[in-house]
């Protein structure tokens, strides 16, 4: 056989076998190679949710979750804390569940901001999963009004009604519109914040800085509530004042997935 020819077949032979390989690894690394039954999906912001369909007693004692309930749901996440409330508080309204316990971690892998851990409480794990698999579907559209650039971020965020979730994270008052705005470096952040109350009629509700409310991220956070279309106005006035101070520090800050204020 020609010595050309021969090398051809065996190159080609060769690449066949590596795509065949760079296949398996993709493919073991999926979620649907979880076979546990506690595992219900992933998602955006290295987020994984799990249940538990009849959680130990001491751990329940521990967590001091009320006796009726057995089942729990969690959503925890590396990157991402206000867009898992927002998703969280969605799945609350459409379940039979109860928001336990909300926490933030430093994290954002070395990031400016935060991780999360929510854990929903259910006395069916019928409830618990299916409040995971709402909070998992919502967060490619709460990640939409979250701005990133190597310089920092900003998020906005804004519902109507605010529920559970959301009071157990923000002390959000429920049933009212309610809004968040977050920027990093922390200086974003704070002016976001001024641009927000000073734009509309609106009342702040909780205000976080590096060392005061937040896990010591380069963030301040400003939450606030009132009418719906004044708290929408804040929002969208200080997304556009933490857009332009990010793009004057020489980035262009662009959505993780699609805005949707």
């Amino acid at each position: 056989m020609d010595k050309d020819l021969l090398d051809k077949i065996l190159s080609s032979v060769a690449g066949s076998e590596n795509k065949g390989q760079t296949a398996e690894k993709v493919e073991t690394g999926t979620s649907s190679q979880c076979n546990l039954t506690e595992f219900v999906g992933a998602g955006i912001g290295d987020t994984v949710g799990l249940v538990i369909a009849n959680l130990d007693y001491h751990l329940h004692e521990n967590m001091k979750l009320d006796p009726k309930y057995r089942s729990i749901g969690i959503v925890s996440s590396r990157t991402g804390g206000a867009p898992h409330v927002m998703s969280a508080d969605e799945a609350v309204k459409a379940t039979n569940t109860e928001v336990v316990s909300v926490e933030f971690c430093r994290d954002t892998k070395g990031g400016a901001g935060h991780g999360s851990t929510i854990i929903f409480a259910a006395e069916d794990v019928s409830d618990a999963r299916r409040a995971v698999e709402i909070m998992l579907s919502a967060l490619d559209r709460n990640f939409g009004n979250v701005y990133g650039c190597d310089a920092g971020h900003i998020e906005l965020h804004y519902t109507a009604r605010a529920s559970y979730a959301l009071n157990k994270a923000f002390q959000a008052p429920i049933g009212k519109a309610f809004g968040i705005t977050v920027g990093a470096p922390a200086a974003v952040g704070l002016l976001m914040a001024d641009m927000a109350m000073k734009t509309a009629n609106v009342d702040i509700v909780t205000y976080a800085s590096p060392a005061s409310g937040t896990c010591f991220s380069n963030e301040i956070i400003v939450t606030f509530s009132g009418d719906s279309g004044a708290v929408r106005q804040s929002v969208l006035a200080a997304r556009d004042v933490g857009l332009s101070v990010l793009r004057g520090m020489g980035q262009n800050p662009v959505s993780v997935t699609k805005p949707t204020l």
